[in-house]
């Protein structure tokens, strides 16, 4: 078992994505990588790959993403186009939390896009009693394509109404700028992660450094 988000999650296939944000929502947006880049990595390649992010994040179970699996063979077209809605959504995130990281107006479109989004996924969202506690469950509809979609639509939601949002940060290293929630004791935390931008980050300074000494 595995926690994430705060959830005991089980996995059967290792996880095939980096989810270092902290919120799902920034997760997703990180789904396109080396965004600034010449040739961007695109790891949505295929529906698949949505879902297999869905297990990986804990918002699919393995046995939805079984059944999602030949599903998206049978019926490549509505598969196609999930994905694309998937990647309309994550680009529309990313225009929202790209202008407040950068203190930027946000962009009306992609706000009134993820509003569509948010009530579609509230269609589909029910308040369920845990342990004494309330929380957000999603319908465990076992054949709807875009049932990844909807906690991810949540989790955006919840993130700028939240008082966590002045959190929301990017990598500083300008190669990545993966965007991440702050949860720092002092909220200074520059990288996506210490052991890969920042440590090639303290290396680069480190060779400055003896090479200025040198001269």
């Amino acid at each position: 078992m595995e926690e994430l988000y705060g959830k005991k999650i089980s996995r059967r296939r290792p996880p095939r994505f980096e989810l270092i944000a902290g919120a799902l929502c920034l997760d997703f947006i990180n789904t396109l990588d080396d965004r600034f880049s010449k040739e961007p990595k695109e790891l949505l390649a295929s529906y698949i790959d949505l879902a297999r992010f869905g297990e990986d994040a804990g918002i699919l179970d393995s046995r939805q993403v079984d059944r999602l699996f030949p599903m998206s063979l049978q019926a490549p077209e509505r598969a196609k186009e999930a994905l694309a809605e998937a990647i309309r959504m994550r680009e529309a995130l990313y225009a929202i939390f790209w202008a407040l990281v950068t203190k930027k107006p946000v962009p009306a479109a992609a706000l009134i896009s993820l509003n569509q989004d948010v009530q579609e996924a509230s269609r589909h969202a029910m308040l369920v009693e845990s342990k004494g506690r309330f929380e957000w469950r999603f319908d465990p509809t076992p054949n709807d394509f875009y049932a990844p979609l909807w906690p991810i639509a949540r989790s955006a939601a919840d993130l700028l109404a939240s008082d966590q949002l002045p959190y929301v940060r990017a990598c500083a290293s300008k190669t990545c700028e993966w965007l991440f929630l702050d949860a720092s004791k002092n909220h200074g935390r520059r990288w996506c992660d210490m052991t890969k931008c920042g440590n090639r980050a303290k290396f680069r300074n480190y060779y400055k450094r003896k090479k200025k000494e040198s001269a």
